[in-house]
C-alpha cells in the first residue's frame, strides 16, 4: 500500500505544478483541480486501508517497522496499525512435524526415519511425529531471534537429538514393547527443555513405528509364540482338571444312587415287577405262547385263549 500511496502523492505534486504553469487557462486549471481531488480521495482510501490488517483464526500478527520487530502482537480479527509497518502473520494452531520412512509422508520427501542405537547396541529405525505450536506472547522474540523457518532451525534438529539421546537409555525390546510410553515421555521432557525460551510449545510426541533388526524381530516373535503355547497348555490343564472333577462327581452320584436302590429293592418288589412284566407279554397281540422261567414261588402264565 505504501508504494501506491507515494505514487499518488507524487501525482498530486505534479498536478499542482502543472496547474501553476497553466494558471491563465481556466479550463485546464479546472481539470487539474478535479484530477487532484480524485487522487486525494484515492490517497485517503489507500491510507485508510493500509491502517487496517485482518488476522485470520489461529493466527497472530507481528508488526515490523523499518526492519525492527515490534513487541506488540496482533490478535485474530481486524486490527488498526501504523500504515508504515509490515505485518508478519504466524500460525499458532497445532502443527505436526513427522519423520517417516514412508515416501512423501513426512516433512522431508523420501525416507526421513531416524536411525539410532539402543543401550544394548542394536540399530533402530524410528518413525516419529511431534505436535507443537507457537506461543503467542513469545512470537516477536521468536521472529527476532529465529525467524519464520523455526521448523528447520529448531524443531527438526531438537527432535533428532532427543531421539538419539534417549534411545541409548533403553533396550531395543523395551522400546518395542513394554517401555514404549516411558521412552516417548522422556523424549518429550528433552524436547521441552530444548524449546524452552524459544517461543515453541510442545504438545505431544508420537512414536509411530519401531523397526528392529530382522534377527531381533524373529526372536521376539518366537518368544511371543512360546508364551502363547504356554498359556494354551495352562488352559488345557485347567480344562482336564475340571473334566476329572466332573467325572468324580458323576461317579459319586452313580454310586450313591446304586446304594439307595440296593437298600430299597427287596425280593417281594422284584417278584411283583416280574409278574407285571409277564402279564404285559401275555396280553400282547403279537405273542402266542409265553414261556416264562419260574422258581418255587412263581407259576408260569400261559395265554391259552388263542383265536
Amino acid at each position: 500500500m505504501i508504494p501506491i500511496f507515494i505514487v499518488l502523492l507524487v501525482a498530486v505534486v505534479v498536478i499542482t505544478i502543472v496547474k501553476k504553469q497553466n494558471a491563465g487557462n481556466q479550463q485546464a486549471a479546472q481539470s487539474m483541480n478535479i484530477a487532484r481531488i480524485i487522487i486525494i480521495i484515492v490517497m485517503a482510501c489507500v491510507l485508510a486501508i493500509s491502517c487496517l490488517v485482518q488476522i485470520g483464526p489461529g493466527e497472530i500478527g507481528v508488526p515490523i517497522l523499518f526492519g525492527s520487530v515490534q513487541d506488540n502482537v496482533l490478535r485474530s480479527g481486524l486490527n488498526v496499525v501504523n500504515p508504515l509497518v509490515d505485518v508478519e502473520k504466524l500460525d499458532t494452531k497445532i502443527q505436526t512435524y513427522t519423520m517417516s520412512e514412508v515416501k512423501d509422508e513426512g516433512a522431508i520427501r523420501g525416507d526421513d526415519a531416524i536411525t539410532t542405537l539402543s543401550s544394548d547396541g542394536l540399530s533402530l529405525r524410528l518413525d516419529v511425529s511431534v505436535w507443537f505450536k507457537l506461543g503467542e506472547n513469545d512470537a516477536p522474540n521468536l521472529l527476532r531471534t529465529i525467524g519464520t523457518d523455526y521448523v528447520e532451525k529448531i524443531v527438526r534438529p531438537a527432535t533428532r537429538t532427543a531421539l538419539r539421546d534417549v534411545s541409548v537409555m533403553f533396550n531395543a525390546t523395551d522400546i518395542y514393547s513394554t517401555k514404549r510410553d516411558d521412552f516417548t515421555n522422556q523424549i518429550a521432557k528433552n524436547l521441552e527443555k530444548s524449546f524452552e525460551g524459544k517461543g515453541i510449545i510442545l504438545d505431544k510426541v508420537l512414536l509411530r513405528n519401531v523397526e528392529l533388526p530382522e534377527k531381533v524381530k524373529e526372536a521376539i516373535n518366537e518368544k511371543i509364540a512360546a508364551e502363547q503355547r504356554a498359556q494354551q497348555m495352562v488352559y488345557v490343564l485347567q480344562k482336564e482338571k475340571q473334566e476329572a472333577e466332573r467325572k468324580k462327581v458323576e461317579a459319586s452320584g452313580i454310586a450313591e444312587a446304586q446304594k439307595i436302590i440296593s437298600n430299597t429293592i427287596n425280593s417281594q418288589y422284584l417278584q411283583w415287577k416280574y409278574i407285571e412284566t409277564l402279564k404285559d407279554l401275555m396280553n400282547s397281540k403279537n405273542s402266542t405262547i409265553v414261556i416264562a422261567p419260574f422258581d418255587q414261588k412263581l407259576t408260569p402264565l400261559l395265554n391259552l385263549n388263542q383265536k
